[in-house]
């Protein structure tokens, strides 16, 4: 069985990547709390709502990148 080997130079754009989609999220949920007037402490109780947006901007992120590489290796065969 072949061991699968990921370079460290990728796991840390994966985590760069993945803390970005989570301070996006946490700054949509901050500008929410602004413009609806809400007090601030629903900055953390809504937390788990921020982390499941995030995953999901990581998951849209991650689609089209797999996208991305597709189409690149389409073009680059012809």
């Amino acid at each position: 069985m072949k061991d699968i080997v990921i370079k460290a130079s990728r796991i840390r754009r994966e985590l760069w990547v993945a803390l970005g989609c989570f301070l996006t999220s946490f700054a949509v949920n901050a500008g929410a709390v602004i413009a609806y007037a809400k007090p601030w402490y629903e900055l953390f109780t809504q937390i788990g709502y921020v982390c499941i947006i995030a995953l999901a901007i990581w998951i849209v992120l991650l689609v089209l990148r797999v996208l991305y590489l597709i189409i690149k290796k389409i073009i680059k065969r012809v």
